[in-house]
């Protein structure tokens, strides 16, 4: 009867510590209105606008991510807007259109037309070319390993591709690879990282255990070996990447999930009765995922660097199309050419240290010791 007494008094306890917190959040809400400078979100953008370098790699992430987005308006062997034979034409537009079999050309022959060739003979009426008008896999033979200046601003490969516009067009493959597989990789580190924290006991030493031989691994062997069975798509990059270089996600996560699980919040909605996945995706969660935000960024650049290292190497994405690290490739091949490895590997680095800038400034903004 005591014991039962004794339960009962504990349920009451919980009941009332759980609506003190929902009370304190609730009046942290309308103070956080009265004070929007003074909300969390605030505090830490206040302090991350403080790490100048940090703001500074933000914006040549935002610039990278542009230039991936309009590439083909950037450099391409095709015309943003031309007119022949009395009808006007918007190649660059309809190509994309066609590619996601929205439209088709008509007539069908203007597809494959080259359209340099035209206006050397004068047949268009009017025309106007993106900034670089060469496309990534456009091949000259006859201006291969062309050095940087005149019509090909950084010069040429060995295939005479235009460097310039491999770069932009390589951006999209870097920052896609860098993205995706950061993101597989912080899917999986989170899922795993919050049950084994959350449950503990024998889930938290399995999902430990098996964090721990993943580690045992070297990785971009493991990589190499996932490409090399599957293929060397770039979707298979991606995964490769993400499903190799999850652990550092979860086990963050799993730290900050045994931290907070013992809080008075948490005991309280377990004590009411509330689901376990609300419990973990609506509270545990949301008070532990800043450090992941932070170790996202750096597994961006991470990713990046593995990527051209694949291509480097010959095994990452198929050999017809461009990135960083294929290019530095065949500057191995051609040591004269310096330029087919001072430029890429200038993008990569810039790339890789604006990914680390961020990620100093987002830990720094959040950790509460560096605020003024």
């Amino acid at each position: 009867m005591n014991t039962d007494k004794h339960k009962e008094d504990i349920l009451i306890y919980s009941k009332k510590r759980y609506n003190e917190s929902i009370n304190e959040i609730k009046n942290q809400d309308l103070l956080d209105k009265d004070r929007p400078g003074e909300s969390y979100a605030s505090l830490v953008k206040k302090q991350f606008k403080k790490n100048k370098m940090a703001v500074i790699s933000v914006y040549v992430v935002i610039f990278f991510i542009l230039m991936a987005l309009f590439a083909d308006f950037l450099a391409y062997d095709k015309p943003l807007y031309v007119k022949y034979n009395g009808t006007t034409y918007f190649p660059v537009i309809k190509d994309y259109l066609v590619g996601l079999g929205i439209s088709k050309w008509e007539p069908p022959e203007l597809i494959n037309i080259n359209w340099k060739k035209l206006e050397d003979q004068n047949k268009l009426e009017s025309v106007v070319w993106p900034p670089i008008p060469y496309s990534a896999r456009e091949v000259d033979l006859l201006n291969s390993l062309i050095k940087p200046g005149g019509d090909h601003y950084l010069g040429t490969d060995q295939v005479g591709r235009d460097l310039l516009s491999g770069l932009i067009h390589g951006s999209r493959i870097s920052l896609s690879v860098g993205f995706v597989a950061a993101g597989i990789a912080a899917f999986i580190g989170v899922i795993l990282g919050s049950i084994a924290g959350y449950y503990g006991g024998k889930v938290d030493i399995t999902i430990s255990r098996f964090i721990e031989i993943m580690l045992t691994f070297p990785l971009f062997f493991l990589i190499i070996v996932i490409v090399a069975i599957y293929g060397s798509s770039i979707w298979y990059v991606m995964l490769a990447i993400g499903l190799t270089v999850w652990t550092r996600e979860a086990r963050l996560i799993r730290g900050e999930v045994l931290k907070v699980r013992n809080m008075e919040y948490i005991l309280a909605a377990n004590a009411v009765g509330l689901p376990t996945r609300k419990i973990i995706f609506r509270h545990v969660l949301p008070n532990s995922i800043a450090p992941v935000l932070v170790s996202a960024a750096f597994a961006i650049s991470h990713a990046i660097i593995i990527e051209a290292a694949l291509s480097f190497f010959g095994l990452g994405v198929s050999a017809t199309t461009v990135t960083w690290g294929s290019l530095i490739n065949e500057g191995r091949t051609a040591p004269n050419a310096w330029w087919l490895a001072i430029f890429p590997g200038l993008m990569i680095f810039i790339s890789v240290v604006a990914y680390n800038l961020i990620g100093e400034g987002l830990r720094d903004a959040l950790d509460p010791r560096l605020r003024d």
